[in-house]
């Protein structure tokens, strides 16, 4: 199994070496990446002056994207013209409803299939458990949820002093960070969202509130920022939010209040799905689901921080389960993985539309997004 990639970055080397764990036989045969920043986390490989060149001098199984978010669709268009077997992309995939529909038609053309990308938490054990208490029907319909992605200072500096602080570099906030989220939801409800209207701002991370202590200041340089960084993330150039509501009305008539704040010292991700015949409360960052049918009887109480995989890998443990069922997918021994690229899509355009929502002041309606979508030809 050779693999190529592209954005020699953190997020790749963490994925790749958990992935090269599970999968000794398999190889970096070459990288591209003009700045490389995290060369010492990966293995020694070839550097490429372009992604063509190392696709055709390398011809791999598997093209890796981890690159900056602006760059997806270029990289990718080359992977699917090179006709690389297989494409990993970290998300978001794209940036914007135009990039959107444009590789809806290059999926159509090519096929989707060859398509993975690393919306991770559709791999935790919370959502496996859940999926299975969905199946089963104990919440019944799906009718309502809540939920928020909050991050600690420490953390909402980075996006401050990052690339991703540009929304010409990753989509905006909304979609860098909470297309997961997103994604949980439209996955949850089994819909796309109908509808959309939010609300938000930047308050925390601006001048005045800049901290008065050396001391306090290292909070804000604990995550390192490379490409395109700034020092100061009370006074960058920056244009993302630090703080969004939003409400989505899905196509099965199920609603989200979903809200993320990027200044919250005690962090938590977490979310309750109200059905007609039970609830679902969780919480990724302090570990556990509960679920619980209407007559108050407990259907399930997991406790995520106590057992073999507690503590197993980023993102909750689901780095490694997502990296063992793209082994298991690459080595053929499973035809499906728990989220598709039109999956991203979708989650994608749903967070782009709340920022239209937000911009504008008006309720968006997706229907005429969705007609083109559709149109384009992508499954």
């Amino acid at each position: 199994m050779k693999i190529a990639l592209s954005g020699a970055g953190l997020r790749s080397a963490m994925v790749l070496n958990t992935l090269l764990e599970i999968m000794p036989e398999a190889e970096l045969v070459g990288y591209f990446d003009p700045q490389p920043t995290f060369l010492d986390k990966l293995p020694e490989m070839p550097r490429y002056p372009s992604v063509r060149e190392m696709l055709a001098e390398t011809q791999p199984d598997l093209f890796f994207v981890g690159s900056p978010n602006e760059f997806h669709l270029a990289q990718i268009r080359e992977g699917l013209e090179a006709g690389v077997p297989r494409i990993f992309t970290e998300k978001p995939v794209v940036v914007s409803i135009a990039e959107t529909m444009e590789l809806a038609a290059l999926l159509a053309k090519h096929g989707p299939e060859r398509v993975m990308v690393g919306l991770v938490l559709r791999y935790s054990q919370h959502m496996v458990d859940l999926r299975t208490a969905l199946a089963e029907g104990v919440l019944g319909d799906v009718v309502s949820l809540e939920a928020n992605e909050h991050i600690g200072p420490y953390h909402g500096a980075f996006f401050m002093r990052d690339w991703r602080r540009k929304t010409g570099h990753s989509g905006g906030f909304m979609l860098e960070k909470c297309c997961h989220d997103l994604d949980l939801y439209n996955m949850i409800t089994g819909s796309r969202p109908s509808r959309v209207a939010s609300f938000g701002g930047r308050k925390s991370f601006v001048p005045a509130n800049a901290p008065a202590s050396n001391e306090e200041a290292e909070i804000f340089h604990v995550k390192k920022s490379v490409w395109e960084s700034t020092d100061d993330p009370f006074r960058s150039d920056g244009d993302i939010i630090d703080w969004q509501t939003a409400l989505l009305s899905y196509e099965t008539g199920a609603s989200l209040a979903f809200h993320t704040n990027l200044n919250v010292p005690d962090e938590h991700r977490r979310f309750c799905v109200m059905g007609t015949h039970g609830m679902a409360e969780g919480d990724f960052v302090r570990g556990f689901l509960k679920i619980t049918r209407r007559n108050g009887t407990r259907h399930a109480d997991h406790d995520y921080t106590k057992g073999p995989r507690a503590g197993q890998g980023h993102h909750y443990g689901a780095d490694h389960l997502m990296c063992e069922d793209l082994a298991a997918f690459l080595r053929e021994e499973t035809d499906a993985l728990p989220v598709s690229i039109t999956d991203a899509l979708v989650a994608g355009v749903a967070a782009l539309a709340l920022d239209t929502a937000r911009e504008t002041g008006q309720v968006v309606d997706l229907a005429p997004i969705w007609a083109d979508f559709d149109g384009q030809g992508a499954r």
